[in-house]
């Protein structure tokens, strides 16, 4: 498995809704949100993720991420990888996810935008 990050931002006039991702180099992408509740941290799906118009929204470590499940090639740091976002009522988005250590990607997430 690995993780995806990035910030999406809503450049448009009306609410997107992210429903999820795809991409050739796993089995699967799965949207997930990080919680911590009493000091233990729990995750959970979501089956969408809403973005008001003008905003912008960071999936990143520790909150909302992308989990790519089943690998299917080795990844390679300073590589990229394509992974097409899924919206409800729009176009889904193409970008390049830049393969990184998770201490680098952590800082750095990749930005796309998405309009309505």
């Amino acid at each position: 498995m690995a993780a995806a990050y990035l910030t999406i931002t809503n450049n448009g006039t009306r609410e997107v809704v992210l429903t999820g991702a795809h991409t050739r180099v796993a089995a699967r992408v799965e949207l997930h949100q990080t919680t911590v509740t009493d000091g233990m941290a729990r995750m959970r799906p979501l089956t969408e993720l809403p973005i008001a118009p003008g905003h912008s929204v960071r999936i990143e470590p520790g909150g909302i991420h992308l989990m790519l499940v089943d690998i299917n090639m080795p990844f390679v740091e300073g590589t990229s990888v394509p992974l097409t976002l899924e919206f409800r009522d729009t176009e889904p988005i193409d970008v390049e996810v830049r393969i990184e250590s998770r201490d680098e990607s952590a800082t750095k997430p990749a930005r796309t935008s998405a309009r309505s």
